[in-house]
């Protein structure tokens, strides 16, 4: 058993799926299962729909289900976690800027993190000698916020 009852975390978010992403995969899913249903009787006619339509929003759920937080003297981005006390300069992007940092700038060994209904990006740095991983690259809604959340729990943890 896990004990939650630590403190809360600096900075949280979930890099959910906006509203306006749902309705065309929904209707390619229909499409989809009426082309397979195509008038018969039987399993083919509702199998499609009960399959297609739940697995589809299912997918359309995951996609979205990407936390970032900052808390406990890490970084957390989905399941991936940098110590803080290894996070070295912290640069944000918009999205003039997400093409200069996605293309052919990027480096291949980096962790990116990339969700194309979030515009900002956030690029830390990983200062740990030991890590072949020059930085993290990912998506962030108020990189701002999570820039000020990485400062403050950065200090928090060299006071303590």
């Amino acid at each position: 058993m896990t004990d939650t009852s630590g403190p809360a975390p600096r900075y949280r978010e979930r890099l959910y799926v906006t509203w306006y992403w749902w309705p065309l995969p929904l209707v390619a899913a229909g499409l989809l299962a009426a082309e397979i249903h195509m008038g018969y009787p039987g399993v083919r006619a509702w199998l499609p729909y009960v399959l297609l339509i739940p697995l589809t929003l299912l997918l359309l759920w995951r996609a979205g289900s990407t936390r970032v937080r900052v808390a406990d003297g890490e970084l957390w981005v989905g399941d991936a976690h940098l110590p803080l006390a290894f996070a070295g300069e912290v640069s944000v992007f918009e999205l003039r800027d997400k093409r200069r940092v996605l293309g052919p700038n990027l480096d291949p060994a980096a962790f990116l993190v990339h969700r194309g209904w979030v515009r900002p990006l956030v690029r830390v740095t990983v200062t740990d000698p030991d890590d072949p991983t020059p930085y993290w690259v990912f998506s962030t809604r108020d990189p701002h916020g999570l820039v000020a959340a990485l400062t403050a729990e950065a200090a928090a943890t060299a006071r303590a």
